[in-house]
């Protein structure tokens, strides 16, 4: 029996990153050797769950992953470690489409987590107890355990809890007070990197003081002990294949189970940073995932080798995957935050440009209309999008539709590449990897036959 448990909220805002990573870092105080995993297609706060453990954070996302490969997911990362905290998304119901699918109750509903509940009180006292019953009967079992009031003073708490103990049959387990010495900054696409955040290590530190100081863990804790899923082995294959990544500041949007389905699929993944880099490493694929790239256009535009050698493996065939940083990067030119354009790889068409707000975010389908590197002929793939750069030619090769409807096309496509704004998740769709390492296996084969 561990402790699992996920942490949700009303809505965004609530403070639920800041109060993930100070319990992480207190069940790490205890030698729980804590897991974490955040609900939905995020790369930010993943970054701050892996700074408070020092081990990977896993997505759990319904509407990129079936239940069945969900629940393999969390119990394959969980297996190991002595406790699960699991961050919620949006408000507690928000899913796709204005419905509960993909919610962080659906995946709680999926995975029978118990869920605590952050609040922060703000303007609000006795109603805050008629927003959690709400909460609480929206659907038969909504999974809540109990409640934390974030950004509030221990006075308040003191006075608060018992009143919504009271009126919603929840415990109150206690509460997080406002340390503006520990708030995480945030700018266009979230919080900002766990490795942008200067002095972080002090800042979880004294989150989880505070926490430790005002919150009943015990208490917590007992209320959320549950049997370890268990976890069916499957050992990697021998490697076929090396992939080369892009790994840095600029492209450092990629989930850890995105690489574990490359390497099931016989990969090797070995990295590059097209800022720093000179070259790429000997490689048979070349995956460019998304990231920040627009605020370091100037410094990639710079590295000329770089460019030009990404150029050369696209031109020559190399199978490639390129999300959104990546698409950016591989157009003619992409602008900086200060609207000054510099030159990009150059291996698609198209400039890149600040929007005026997020485009075409959120989940979407993708249809494809023939074969290509990634996709079969008719065969829909779950992805999402969430950018607030845009290009002037994004593809067109691709069908791609909200849960609501609304459609467009996007993206480059064909049987060495795939090239688009939308994120695509291997790890929900894992035959997508298997026909990146194939491909990237056949290219291999094809230059040691060149060779001869």
């Amino acid at each position: 029996m561990i402790p699992q448990l996920m942490l949700a909220a009303p809505a965004s805002g609530s403070g639920k990153t800041t109060a993930a990573c100070a319990l992480l870092t207190a069940l790490c105080r205890r030698g729980l050797g804590p897991c974490a995993f955040k609900c939905g297609p995020d790369y930010i706060d993943p970054m701050f769950h892996r700074a408070a453990l020092g081990v990977d954070s896993c997505s759990l996302d319904l509407f990129l992953t079936p239940p069945e490969r969900l629940r393999a997911l969390y119990a394959r990362h969980l297996a190991g470690h002595g406790a699960a905290v699991v961050e919620g998304a949006m408000g507690y119901y928000d899913g796709a489409a204005l419905r509960d699918t993909a919610s962080a109750w659906h995946v709680a509903d999926t995975l029978g987590l118990p869920v605590l509940l952050v609040l922060r009180p703000g303007g609000a006292s006795l109603s805050l107890a008629a927003l959690v019953r709400g909460l609480d009967a929206f659907r038969p079992d909504s999974h809540l355990a109990a409640l934390l009031l974030n950004d509030c003073s221990p006075a308040y708490a003191a006075r608060l809890g018992p009143v919504l103990e009271r009126e919603t049959d929840l415990p109150v387990i206690g509460c997080l007070p406002k340390l503006d010495a520990a708030r995480l900054p945030s700018r266009h696409l979230g919080l900002y990197t766990a490795a942008e955040v200067e002095g972080l290590a002090a800042r979880l530190d004294a989150l989880a003081d505070a926490l430790e100081a005002h919150a009943d863990l015990d208490r917590l804790l007992a209320l959320c002990r549950r049997p370890a899923p268990a976890v069916r082995e499957e050992p990697l294959p021998p490697h076929r294949v090396r992939v080369a990544g892009a790994r840095d500041a600029a492209f450092c949007f990629c989930c850890p189970e995105t690489l574990d389905a490359l390497r099931a699929a016989g990969a090797e993944c070995v990295f590059f940073s097209p800022l720093a880099g000179a070259a790429l490493p000997a490689a048979d694929g070349l995956y460019l995932p998304g990231g920040y790239p627009e605020l370091y256009a100037e410094a990639l535009s710079k590295n000329a080798p770089m460019r030009a050698a990404v150029a050369a493996a696209v031109a020559g065939g190399m199978p490639t995957v390129a999300e959104c940083g990546g698409l950016l990067y591989l157009g003619q030119s992409l602008q900086d935050e200060a609207g000054r354009p510099w030159p990009m790889a150059g291996a698609l068409p198209g400039q890149g440009a600040r929007a005026r707000g997020l485009v075409r975010f959120g989940y979407t389908t993708l249809t494809a209309e023939e074969d290509s590197l990634l996709f079969r002929k008719g065969e829909r793939v779950p992805a999402h999008e969430f950018h607030h750069w845009d290009s002037s030619a994004p593809g067109a090769a691709l069908a791609a539709q909200k849960p609501d409807g609304r459609a467009w096309r996007c993206g480059y496509v064909s049987a060495r590449l795939y090239a688009g704004f939308p994120h695509l998740y291997f790890a929900g769709a894992p035959q997508l990897a298997g026909r990146f390492a194939s491909a990237a296996a056949a290219y291999r084969k094809e230059r040691l036959h060149a060779d001869f």
